[in-house]
This record gives C-alpha cells, structure tokens and sequence, in this order.
C-alpha cells in the first residue's frame, strides 16, 4: 500500500472523539480504524499485535541481528479527529501539481488562499491533499499514523538495520485522554516519539503548564424599579471578573513562549453567571502568579459584593514536559538528527499546547514531538501535501537507523 492510499483510507475513515462521554474511547467509531491499523500491521509481520477494550492499537518490530541492545523506540499517533468540527463523511481532494495559488473547496463556497495561507505558493508542484470545506481532513493526527505505517513497511520491505520498535495508536487525543490509558508496561519503550506536530523540522520538548478556572457568580435579582443599593447583576459582576484580567494576556496577542487567559465560554443572566477560562504558561512560576491572579479577583468580588459572590474552582490539566525532557535531551537530539537526513535544519519549538507526550513523559516514558508536514488543523482548511508526508515517513525512519548507529 502506497503512504497516499494508506492516508486516504485513514482519513476517510470517521473517528471523531466527543467530550459528552467518560468513558474510552468516547466513541465506538474509532475501534473501526483500530481493527483497520490492526490488520495492517499484521501484514506487515508484526508482532504481538493487539486492540484493547479502549481502542488502543500495539504492535512491535522485533530488533535485527545486531541491534538487540539498542533502546526500544516507542511510535505514538493518535486516530481521533476533534468532536467539534465534522469529520465524517471526508471527502478528500488531489490536486497533484498544484500551481501554488486559491483552491476552492468543493462546493462549500470557501477557499484555500495564499492570502490566509501564506506558505502555498511554496508548495507548488507538490500533490496537494485539501478538504472539500465540510469536513476536518484529519491529517491531525492521520498523518502522523500514516507516517509511522509506511515507516514500518519501508524497514520490513527493506530489512533495515534497526533497535526494537514499539508502536501504539490512541484514541481521543482531541479531548485529553490521549494517553491516560496507554499501558507502558505492554508498550516496552524506553523513550518514544509522539508524531503529531506540524512544520517538519521542529521538535518540540516544551509545552505550556496548563489550567481549567470557573468563576460560579451569584446575583441578586431585584425587580429594577426598586433595586438601588440591592440589586447585584451577575452578568455585571463576570464583566468585572474579567476586566481584572490583563486584556494583553489573551491568546490573540500572545506568541511562542508568552502566556495568556483565554475566555472559552461565558453564560449570564442576573441571578447567575459563569466564566470559563483555561491558563496557560511555559514558566511554573508565571503559571502559578497567573492562578494566584485568579485568586485574587474572587477575593476582591466577594469584597465587594459580599461572601460568596464569586466561586473560584481551579483544575490543573498538565506541565510542561520539559521539566522531564532536559533530562533526556539525547532523544531530543536523535531527532534532530533524523531530521538533518532529510535537508531540513531542526528547530526547537515550544508547543502553546499540549501533547500525549506530556502526560507520557511525566508517567516515566520521555517522549518528545515531531512533525507530520499538515497545515490548519481543527478546521475546513486543513491541508497536506504527499510530499511532506513522505518527508514524514523519512524522518520516522531516520530516527530508527540512527538510533541503531
């Protein structure tokens, strides 16, 4: 199977997650590419192949002659695509040769352009993978299995030189459980990479620290005509809460390794109002200044406007993995290697996010990130180009012949 029909058939293959379930996976559809990567790898003489009750998918490459004392190499790529946006029903569209300008997607009466897009014209001449603007392409993280499928087949086919390689395919990475149940014992790695970034020569160690705030507001409801001195509009009350906030602190006027507030959803009337935030920072000492600010304002309302006026609840979610991966910057630069091999210079960058290697990392399997060359994930617009795929691949199988060196 070519990388582009193995792609295809991913992405055309429905496995939305949803965050209105507990349980793993969160939806039955993603046991239906689970069994598809499950049979794939048996083909290609895997061993020890296995789908558990949660969807996750196993297998293992056992070491050539030669290579049995090399590290064991964890592969990681996750199969769900984000619950909302639509991703079932993909209909892919192959533009081989592309001339490098506006692409309209299907009839949805959107466009791929270079004014929103400013990389395409760098892509011209290369087979360009779109969507038809209804649905997610699912390259995110499509592309990262379908990178680390035809890495295995190249290393069978070829019978490369290469350590033992431990694969694992995740459910519901969109919603945060990525990793929560992946078994580490029956995975064997030593460290592992996770395949689900974008630009191809960055690797990424560092993730933001990371928190869920709500502020739960309780109003008093008097009837306006007589509500002087009496009345407390919760609505009014959020709108403080968040003027207390630095209005620079928000995701649209932060980069790289800059923090923020980011108001994710707000509901009000008089009575009641909640605020829904997420935090995020890079440094442990901002991340906890910026809880504290939080704090803060819940202390000031309740000043204000009397005790129990505004209810704080912080939900830590993740660190950043550095905080593991400095220690373990041999695999950071195995990569950077690989990455090298194929003509790119490789490029640290922290990620404003976070990734199933953060929540493997700090459970004991270091476990950095790398690219899978797709643009605009999470919505109509997302792309690919084969080409960047198959660079994908190589550096996938870089990492395995330089780990073997």
């Amino acid at each position: 199977m070519t990388t582009l029909e193995r792609f295809l058939t991913y992405v055309t293959t429905h496995t939305a997650s949803s965050e209105d379930t507990s349980h793993t996976p969160t939806t039955d559809c993603q046991f239906t590419l689970s069994r598809e990567l499950e049979r794939e790898l048996h083909e290609l003489g895997l061993s020890g192949v296995y789908v558990d009750e949660h969807a996750y998918v196993y297998g293992y490459l056992p070491a050539t002659a030669g290579c049995e004392n090399k590290p064991c190499i964890g592969l990681i790529a996750h199969i769900d695509t984000i619950p909302d946006f639509p991703g079932e029903n993909v209909k892919p569209q192959i533009i081989e040769n592309y001339d490098g300008g506006d692409v309209a997607l299907g009839d949805s009466g959107r466009v791929l352009s270079a004014a929103r897009f400013p990389h395409l014209p760098g892509l011209k001449g290369q087979t360009l993978i779109t969507t038809d603007g209804t649905t997610v392409l699912g390259a995110d993280d499509k592309a990262g299995v379908a990178a680390i499928m035809s890495a295995l087949q190249t290393m069978t086919e070829e019978q490369r030189p290469h350590g033992r390689v431990a694969v694992c395919f995740t459910p519901d990475e969109e919603v945060g459980h990525g990793a929560a149940l992946l078994d580490l014992e029956r995975l064997g790695a030593d460290f592992a990479y996770t395949v689900d970034g974008e630009e191809l020569e960055e690797i990424n160690f560092e993730t933001f620290n990371a928190a869920g705030a709500r502020f739960a507001i309780s109003g008093v409801n008097i009837h306006p005509g007589s509500a002087k001195n009496m009345m407390v509009n919760a609505s009014h009350v959020a709108i403080e809460i968040d003027a207390m906030l630095p209005a620079t602190d928000r995701p649209e006027h932060t980069e790289g390794r800059e923090g923020f507030f980011h108001l994710t959803e707000m509901h009000g009337a008089v009575d009641h109002a909640t605020l829904d935030y997420i935090i995020r920072d890079h440094d442990a000492a901002v991340f906890a200044a910026r809880k504290e600010l939080l704090r803060r304002a819940e202390a000031r309302i309740n000043e204000i406007y009397g005790p129990g006026t505004a209810v704080l609840t912080i939900r830590d979610q993740y660190r950043n993995m550095a905080e593991v991966l400095c220690g373990h910057m041999e695999i950071v630069e195995l990569a950077e290697r690989a990455i090298r091999r194929v003509g790119l210079e490789p490029v640290r960058v922290p990620v404003r996010g976070g990734t199933d290697g953060a929540q493997l990392s700090f459970r004991g399997l270091p476990c950095p990130n790398i690219g899978t060359g797709g643009y605009a994930c999470h919505g109509p617009y997302e792309h690919i180009t084969l080409e960047r795929l198959e660079t994908a691949k190589e550096i996938v199988l870089g990492i395995l012949d330089e780990n073997c060196r």
